[in-house]
């Protein structure tokens, strides 16, 4: 008998690209999708559960399956159709209040994976340079998606105490990027105009959505021979870029303006369901955050094939050119770098 998983938020494109990947595995027997609505797109041959982790018949969902390995993947930043920031957190948090309750209660459950987030460190002037797994954040996020996955962790801590003879992985992730990246930050990155906190330019890192999926299996599974795959680790690409890097390469014009007016333009641009401007987005937008990766490599055993300067390149290629194209907007700077009005009359260097 192969392993049965259950996979939550499998409705979002990230959870339909997981469920397909995982029925690769020949170690897997079954898969159980569950989500609160039909998923559009294919799912192959999983079994689909319309379930709302949020009520507890999610227990039954468990039980009746003989589920061993589930992989929460309904913690998000981003609200799924029509729904609003209110359904959003109640998944987050009282979703997986419901799920833990129902994995503690199963007999058969053997490991638990939660799709988690760096955002749990937030964003404060006084924060360290690189986060590790066991900093303490100088300032605890107050709202939004990052206070819940703060509550979220915390769950998952208390159950872990609970249920030792559980293997329990939390994957915390950087902000995911890729063709198919439905997160706050790629919903920023898709505006023609990026508005900037003036005389900040925060440093970023990104994970590209195929490692993210890869890491996902990685976890799902007994660990590999030398590595250990429960605890927590900080999950990016190698380096980090700037968010004027960032708008450079998405050939997009940037907007300085001042924190209070960038709050009222958050909240004007919010309103329109744009984006999602919270104050914990804006103090990224500001503050930034970085984190260590080594225990990623080290003792998970895992080396992204994404760097976080490539995951954004895959980023940008897939949202076409912005109104200032990179290649043209070099080629500008070039040209005005060689006027001798400019230049005194001497041959200057290139300004790519």
């Amino acid at each position: 008998m192969g392993k049965v998983v259950l996979v939550t938020g499998v409705a979002r494109q990230l959870g339909g690209r997981f469920v397909r990947r995982i029925q690769r595995d020949p170690r897997v027997d079954r898969v159980i999708a569950v989500d609160a609505v039909p998923p559009e797109h294919h799912i192959g041959g999983a079994d689909f559960v319309r379930a709302d982790i949020r009520q507890p018949a999610i227990a039954r969902v468990l039980a009746e399956h003989s589920v061993d390995t589930v992989v929460h993947m309904d913690v998000t930043g981003t609200p799924l159709g029509s729904g609003s920031r209110t359904s959003v957190k109640e998944t987050n948090v009282i979703g997986t209040m419901q799920l833990l309750g129902a994995c503690q209660k199963s007999p058969t459950v053997k490991r638990l994976v939660v799709k988690s987030s760096t955002n749990v460190y937030g964003s404060a002037p006084r924060d360290p340079a690189v986060f590790t797994e066991t900093t303490s954040p100088k300032s605890l996020p107050s709202g939004g998606f990052a206070k819940d996955t703060v509550e979220v962790e915390g769950y998952v801590r208390g159950f872990a105490r609970r249920r030792p003879d559980v293997a329990v992985c939390v994957l915390r992730f950087a902000n995911i990027l890729g063709p198919s990246a439905d997160s706050p930050l790629a919903s920023y990155f898709s505006l023609p105009v990026l508005p900037t906190v003036f005389g900040y330019d925060p440093r970023l890192q990104f994970v590209h959505e195929s490692d993210v999926i890869e890491l996902l299996l990685l976890a799902s599974d007994e660990p590999r021979r030398g590595t250990l795959n429960s605890g927590t680790f900080n999950i990016a690409g190698d380096g980090v870029l700037l968010l004027s890097q960032c708008a450079r390469r998405l050939g997009r014009p940037t907007v300085p303006l001042l924190l209070p007016a960038l709050s009222w333009a958050g909240t004007a641009v919010r309103t329109l369901g744009v984006t999602d401007f919270s104050p914990e987005q804006l103090r990224l937008l500001t503050h930034g955050r970085v984190v260590a990766t080594h225990q990623m490599r080290e003792t998970l055993g895992y080396h992204p094939k994404y760097t976080t300067a490539e995951t954004f390149a895959d980023f940008a290629h897939s949202r076409g050119p912005g109104l200032l194209p990179p290649e043209a907007l070099a080629g500008a700077v070039d040209r005005i770098a060689a006027l001798p009005l400019l230049s005194g009359g001497h041959p200057t260097q290139s300004a790519n």
